[in-house]
């Protein structure tokens, strides 16, 4: 199962382990001017995290229609590029900077990474995606939910309700079943973090987590290591013997069970509680010292063109969040959006990220 492992790491935000300097990867086109962006370069080139993918087939179109050759470079997870790119912004290792989320956009934001540009066609973005409106620093390319998923073969053997809330996690009947990720080094552990403070506010959600705790959660570094290791629901997750029949991953993580498994079943093995979950937007940025600026600009507007846009979700399992964009019917089967996520104003998480996952931190790992 190395494919499914390899494809289900890259479909999503990628596990972080650490925060020190990671290393960046290349992949993707070069041509002959291979000196890197700038002056009448005709290579653009993107920096990522490392779950950044695409249909090779849809990259060569627009590099035949744009005339651009587009290098990638992956590092790490997202919280990892981020700071990487934001201590080389005065000399950037690319043109365009791909997945920044709601969760660390102010950040990129007020050390000045991006430089205003307006894509086309942002006109067909939802405007609930558009969060910098008003300077058009980023362009929202994608969504996600982070939610508890849910082992289904684990609740109908114990004759028990799966969860449905953030409230039913601290009941007696879901005691040592929840496993989580490190919210100080992983993005949807994060996330998960965010969506209580969301739900339960300012003065109510150290108090859940008080809660949670004395129910038994388990936290654990990153993505990876809960699912694949501790969450008994997913494929890898069986084989490593894991015994947690909840983990905080995505409202798309059933869908991957299913295309990845050989052969499909008819159902997923996986639920998600919808209670639970954290809506999570993706964006890009024209990089403030790009040396190819018309480059970036029309890889932009390729990002959140509608055949990339129709690309990604079997590639990231992500959502698109251009309006009329079709979606696989494996998301609408195994893995619709969440219906009502939490959500949270990039300035209020801004304004407290660091102090709650200080407090986060203090509460529940000492």
């Amino acid at each position: 199962m190395q494919s499914v492992r390899s494809a289900h790491i890259r479909a999503f935000v990628a596990a972080a382990v650490g925060l020190g300097l990671v290393t960046l990867s290349a992949c993707g086109s070069s041509s002959s001017d291979d000196s890197g962006s700038g002056g009448g370069s005709k290579t653009v080139t993107l920096v990522s995290h490392g779950s950044f993918a695409y249909s090779k087939d849809v990259l060569k179109a627009f590099e035949k229609e744009s005339g651009y050759q587009v290098k990638v470079l992956k590092s790490g997870d997202a919280g990892q590029a981020v700071n990487q790119a934001i201590l080389t912004k005065d000399n950037p290792q690319g043109d365009v900077f791909f997945g920044v989320d709601n969760t660390l956009l102010s950040r990129a934001l007020d050390n000045g990474l991006f430089q205003p540009y307006e894509a086309k066609g942002l006109d067909k973005v939802g405007a609930e995606y558009q969060l910098d409106k008003d300077e058009h620093r980023v362009t929202p390319i994608d969504s996600g939910d982070i939610c508890v998923n849910y082992d289904k073969a684990y609740f109908e053997k114990k004759n028990i309700e799966p969860p449905r809330s953030f409230d039913d996690l601290v009941k007696p009947a879901y005691k040592d079943l929840l496993v989580t990720e490190n919210a100080s080094t992983s993005s949807p552990g994060l996330g998960f973090v965010l969506g209580t403070a969301a739900k339960y506010g300012d003065s109510g959600w150290q108090g859940y987590w008080e809660k949670l705790k004395a129910n038994g959660v388990k936290v654990v570094d990153g993505w990876e290591q809960a699912y694949y290791q501790e969450f008994s629901g997913s494929t890898d997750g069986k084989k490593a013997g894991g015994d947690r029949p909840l983990v905080v991953s995505y409202a798309s993580s059933p869908p991957a069970e299913v295309v990845f498994a050989d052969p499909r079943p008819k159902t997923a093995p996986t639920g998600v509680a919808e209670g639970t979950c954290f809506r999570q937007i993706e964006f890009a940025g024209l990089l403030s010292n790009a040396r190819n600026a018309e480059g970036g600009k029309a890889l932009i507007d390729f990002l959140i063109s509608k055949k990339f846009q129709e690309d990604m979700p079997l590639n990231m399992f992500v959502y698109p969040v251009v309006e009329g964009t079709s979606v696989p019917a494996e998301f609408t089967e195994y893995g619709p959006a969440a219906k009502d996520p939490e959500t949270m104003a990039p300035a209020k998480i801004a304004e407290n990220r660091d102090q709650w996952v200080k407090s986060w931190t203090s509460l529940v790992l000492k």
